[in-house]
């Protein structure tokens, strides 16, 4: 069932809440929707799983605001849509730039209503390269990227999703999830990738201390393996689960697998 939660005056957020039992929360990835996660909705609510996918505001379905496009304003939607259904003991998944939102949602409202945290080809603890951290692309890449969706938004989401997957999908299905993209506002496209060229999280990656499990594909073109070996090597309670025929679409490219390893991570 689809339903938009109020997160300030104004504001709405689409949140997509199918099947009973245990919550499992997705936040997807830039500059997508929940649609992304169709592949796993199925999955979850066959085997007593509650699937809740938040599309971000600005991306999806969500109200698209002017300003205010940073991982602290997308993990207060976050919470207010966790109040608002009275989540506990809920899984929370992030995928890509989901994965960054997901650890500052921790970082400034607690683990207490979190029981494990999936962060998967996670843009984590940064998208970009900085002073002591070596991977990911570099600030003036992410640069090009703004005056590309600038010049030609449609034409800059073909080529990234270009870029998205390991295996080769049908044409159909790369035109949907283009589609996902171009749903999506222009202007908060632009603004999350600037919080990706700049949000920096590593102390605060370092500082998680619940279970976390780690996904992703090991042809990632998008945001590299090394992020979650950094991860790995860095939180003290963690599992990487690397899927070795996969690009960043990991749910798509090894569906079946990255289903069983999800399961297997909620049992």
């Amino acid at each position: 069932m689809g339903k938009w939660i109020e997160v300030e005056q104004d504001v709405q957020v689409y949140v997509e809440d199918i099947g009973q039992g245990e919550p499992v929360v997705f936040i997807h990835g830039w500059p997508l929707s929940n649609k992304s996660f169709e592949g796993q909705i199925s999955a979850l609510a066959e085997n007593g799983y509650r699937y809740i996918g938040i599309d971000l505001r600005g991306l999806g379905k969500s109200d698209r605001p002017w300003s205010e496009y940073n991982y602290d304003m997308a993990a207060s939607d976050v919470d207010k849509v966790v109040t608002e259904l009275e989540l506990t003991n809920f899984v929370l998944g992030g995928f890509s730039m989901g994965g960054p939102i997901s650890i500052r949602y921790i970082t400034n409202y607690g683990a207490d209503k979190v029981k494990h945290l999936l962060l998967m080809g996670a843009a984590a603890p940064r998208f970009t390269q900085a002073e002591g951290f070596e991977f990911g692309m570099k600030p003036e890449e992410v640069d090009d990227i703004i005056a590309n969706i600038e010049k030609d938004r449609p034409g800059f989401i073909e080529e990234f999703s270009g870029m998205f997957f390991a295996k080769d999908h049908s044409e159909p299905f790369m035109k949907w999830f283009q589609s996902l993209a171009l749903e999506s506002s222009a202007h908060g496209t632009i603004g999350y990738a600037k919080a990706l060229r700049d949000e920096e999280l590593r102390k605060e990656t370092k500082a998680l201390s619940l279970p976390v499990t780690l996904f992703h594909g090991a042809k990632d073109e998008i945001c590299p393996v090394e992020l979650s070996h950094w991860m790995n090597d860095t939180i003290a309670n963690s599992t990487l689960v690397t899927f070795e025929e996969s690009g960043h679409g990991m749910n798509v490219d090894e569906k079946d697998k990255f289903n069983e390893e999800l399961l297997k991570l909620l049992k």
